[in-house]
């Protein structure tokens, strides 16, 4: 069911249980007496320092008291809308069931492979939309496999090409698939493709013959509708030091929100003409989770990021998330004053290629990267002038520019919560997995 809690509600719980936490700068020790609310405490250096003492760096962490106010910050923000979970950003079996289990709004993962699908479902997760289309028949046999078992893996398709290549492999099993049609929802300007290649499908007219395909054959079936605005949920408009492209990025966002919201009903209108009935309407991501639920058509939003607040979710106007997930590397060198080299750390995010893909030094407040090295693959200096001393075993904190890739590089997160390390849960490469 859905959380059917009214905006109201909503608002004040999350008002009551969300209290503030100061992350501002700090060059005093952090004292925490038993009593002091968890909420409350300062995220500054001493902080996270004092938490993992001598701990063998590198190691990435997961502060759950922050996971938990971005938790209940999507719930608030969603206002009745299901949130399916985008695994590509978490990574982790523990962190997603974590979070399934937070709050009857989340329901449902988008999974980024076929693969990842068949290894979810055998760890016990069920309702699981792959957000690509899957060609390999191998990969393809794996969903089938786990289809015939009873989990609901719902594959995604653009053309006539994959429904005929899904339902080729689905009779030789003798089952029936379920498929989700992904429609393009980018926007064309003069010189301009304001979005992501993602579907080829745009308009209704586009979307007649994958439909009649999937209403022709008796081994797949439609079971939703996607598209996903990634110019609007993807792309940050509020990036320091770049006031004119940031203006300009605003105003598209703010004529694309109307396009593609005009363009999801009228394809919505066109299933619903072949006899089909949805079992969802997907759309959104992190960065346009306020206006996808406005739409009256979509039935739920993918969310993932907003989870763990990456690097570069502090470039969007519109919100702020608590940065949850983050990675420490160890002061080696200290070859000048203000220079302090780390062991590793060039944990680079994937995309198009710039400065805002290099992870970024958190703690101490002020360490910076040096431009002409960057983050580097076993070494990475860091430039600091505060007050805060540092000596060679220290950590630097650093946060990933995107979120579940930072899982790639660590076998385990450790969770900290009240000012101590609770747990240590294994990543996908933890389990030995490796999907793409």
């Amino acid at each position: 069911m859905q959380d059917q809690q009214s905006e109201g509600q909503q608002e004040r719980r999350f008002v009551a249980r969300n209290a503030p936490i100061d992350v501002a700068p700090s060059h005093k020790p952090t004292t925490i007496s038993p009593s002091t609310p968890q909420y409350e405490r300062k995220r500054d250096y001493a902080y996270y320092k004092g938490i993992f003492g001598d701990r063998p760096m590198p190691f990435a962490f997961l502060d759950l008291d922050l996971l938990e106010q971005n938790i209940r910050q999507i719930v608030a923000l969603a206002q009745g809308k299901r949130v399916r979970l985008a695994s590509k950003s978490l990574r982790s079996v523990a962190v997603i069931r974590r979070i399934l289990e937070a709050d009857p709004c989340f329901q449902g993962i988008m999974c980024y492979t076929a693969q990842e699908a068949a290894y979810l479902a055998s760890q016990g997760f069920d309702d699981l939309l792959i957000g690509y289309p899957t060609w390999n028949e191998q990969d393809i046999a794996a969903v089938a496999r786990a289809t015939a078992t009873g989990t609901h893996i719902t594959l995604m398709v653009d053309s006539t090409e994959h429904v005929k290549r899904l339902e080729t492999v689905a009779a030789r099993f003798g089952i029936s698939l379920p498929l989700c049609l992904e429609a393009d929802m980018s926007m064309d300007l003069p010189g301009l493709h304001f979005g992501v290649w993602r579907s080829p499908v745009r308009t209704p007219e586009q979307a007649r013959s994958v439909l009649e395909r999937i209403l022709a054959s008796p081994h797949v079936w439609l079971d939703g509708l996607m598209g996903y605005e990634a110019q609007i949920a993807g792309m940050g408009d509020n990036f320091p030091g770049h006031k004119a492209r940031n203006a300009i990025v605003q105003v598209l966002k703010h004529r694309s929100i109307h396009e593609i919201a005009k363009r999801r009903a009228d394809l919505v209108e066109l299933v619903k003409s072949y006899g089909f009935s949805l079992r969802f309407v997907n759309g959104g991501g992190t960065g346009s989770i306020a206006t996808t639920r406005t739409e009256q058509v979509v039935t739920e939003i993918t969310v993932g990021s907003a989870f763990y607040a990456p690097a570069l979710l502090d470039n969007y106007r519109d919100f702020h998330y608590q940065p949850a997930a983050g990675f420490a590397i160890e002061i080696v060198r200290y070859p000048r004053p203000h220079i302090y080299t780390c062991l590793g750390g060039g944990y680079i995010a994937s995309g198009s290629v710039g400065p805002e893909k290099q992870p970024q030094p958190y703690l101490p407040r002020g360490a910076k990267l040096v431009p002409l090295e960057g983050a580097g693959e076993v070494q990475t200096p860091i430039q600091y002038k505060g007050s805060e001393p540092l000596k060679i075993g220290d950590p630097v904190f650093m946060r990933h520019s995107k979120a579940g890739e930072l899982c790639e590089r660590f076998t385990h997160l450790l969770l900290v919560s009240d000012g101590t390390i609770v747990d240590e849960i294994m990543t996908y490469r933890g389990d030995g997995q490796c999907f793409i």
